[in-house]
């Protein structure tokens, strides 16, 4: 990923609350051949100090499964539109359109593994934090019969990541007012995901408005 310094973010507490926000990660491999391969999938996410452990699954028929490549997992957070009539120095700077967005690149290798038990906690884990999202209230039995049957469909995963890039780019290389007039015209956007960046912003720039 191109990653000027000025977008660079090194405080993963900004990881936590990006994959909070956004788990369905996108997931890229290179098979036996050396093509790339993704997979969009839902992941469960936790970290002690620098340690993060990312976990989730494939249906069993997913060759993905199967690849033994480094891998790249991609945390896809909000984006939005900035026009360069928004700026007010548009004329004397010559400002030209851009986007504003977060996103984390995480690499590294998995862990796969087909174990009963662990799939079925895995499973059960990932549906009481998505149902509660929704406020559904559905969840695994391990007892029951045919919902453990169905672990026979899926291959789990465990990924320590060794390498974490996050990106936030928000305007940092402009200005204050331009960064402030940027913010102001996301948050009045009937759009969830202007309204996020520009909440993005309004963290980022914290102590800055001058």
């Amino acid at each position: 990923m191109y990653l000027p310094r000025a977008f660079v973010e090194t405080d993963l507490t900004a990881l936590d609350a990006l994959i909070d926000a956004h788990p369905f990660v996108t997931l890229i491999s290179t098979d036996a051949d050396g093509a790339p391969f993704a997979s969009h999938l839902p992941v469960l996410y936790r970290r002690d100090g620098d340690a993060v452990l990312i976990e989730g699954h494939w249906a069993r028929p997913n060759p993905q499964a199967r690849h033994t490549s480094d891998i790249l997992m991609i945390v896809h957070g909000p984006d939005a539109y900035v026009s360069p009539g928004v700026y007010p120095d548009k004329e004397e700077a010559a400002r030209v359109p851009t986007w504003n967005y977060a996103v984390a690149h995480l690499h590294g290798r998995l862990d796969v593994h087909e174990d009963e038990a662990a799939l079925g906690d895995l499973v059960d884990r990932l549906s009481r934090r998505f149902e509660a999202r929704v406020g559904r209230d559905w969840h695994f039995e391990m007892d029951r019969d045919d919902h453990r049957e169905q672990l026979r469909g899926i291959v789990g995963f465990r990924f320590a990541p060794t390498r974490i890039a996050l990106k936030f780019k928000l305007n940092q290389n402009h200005p204050a007012v331009n960064r402030r007039a940027v913010r102001e015209d996301l948050a009045a956007r009937d759009d969830a995901g202007a309204q996020a960046v520009a909440r993005l912003m309004r963290s980022s720039d914290a102590g800055d408005d001058r």
